[in-house]
């Protein structure tokens, strides 16, 4: 199966060498390019590509409010393009239905990585990296543990499955942990995703530390870590 591909990006130069990567491999193909956000909207209306590559910075409407509107209209992934490695672009592009995020300095490998893992539906950041981006907003505010009502739409097996998916478990660890198989343990992540309206196992991680599920100084996550410049895709 071929994975169709949106590139915006306000530099035609950047936006035609991500294009010309991506469109000589043979499962990926380039159906559009966007010079700003407005332009990227439409583009995934008219053309439905599966991942759509979005530069952060772009005039008229930039990546994270585009991002924000692809992600509310359809069934495509958005990866975010940026030169600044900035934790709040970061947090800002997770919060509107990003799946992926990349500095401009991607390597030619990682950047084709990066289109295949989202297109199958996973996500670009582990855990751990959610974990310290949401620990560093958090942080001020020190909310006490009081139940959150989001959460009462979760079973009790569902609710420890949200907390082993934020301490950065693998399906197969929790299933390991909840002494389940590794179906029962996707079933349980998926009605999670479910009930509270996620798009992937990164805003499960968010939603686990903004409702208090858990929260700063918990134990470390068991889970994938950021292994330097180059992302490491959620463990499913």
């Amino acid at each position: 199966m071929t994975i169709r591909v949106m590139v915006a990006d306000d530099q035609e130069l950047v936006r035609s060498g991500f294009s010309m990567i991506l469109d000589v491999q043979p499962d990926i193909e380039v159906v559009a390019e966007a010079g700003d956000g407005d332009e990227a909207v439409e583009a995934v209306r008219r053309h439905a590509p599966d991942v759509a590559l979005l530069d952060i910075r772009m005039p008229r409407v930039d990546g994270i409010e585009a991002c924000r509107r692809i992600s509310a209209g359809g069934a495509c992934r958005t990866v975010m393009l940026t030169t600044f490695d900035s934790d709040e672009y970061v947090y800002d592009a997770l919060h509107a239905g990003a799946s992926g995020f990349l500095l401009k300095d991607v390597r030619r490998d990682d950047l084709v990585h990066a289109v295949r893992v989202v297109a199958r539906g996973d996500s670009l950041l582990a855990p751990s990296v959610a974990r310290r981006l949401v620990e560093q907003y958090t942080r001020p505010a020190a909310r006490p543990r009081r139940p959150d009502p989001r959460l009462d739409v979760l079973t009790g097996r569902e609710r420890e499955t949200l907390l082993l998916l934020a301490r950065g478990l693998s399906n197969a660890e929790i299933a390991a942990e909840l002494v389940v198989s590794d179906h029962t343990v996707k079933t349980h992540v998926g009605n999670v995703l479910a009930k509270l309206g996620l798009r992937d196992r990164i805003q499960a991680v968010i939603c686990a530390y903004e409702t208090g599920l858990i929260a700063a100084g918990d134990p470390p996550p068991g889970g994938a870590v950021w292994p330097g410049p180059s992302p490491a895709p959620v463990r499913n």
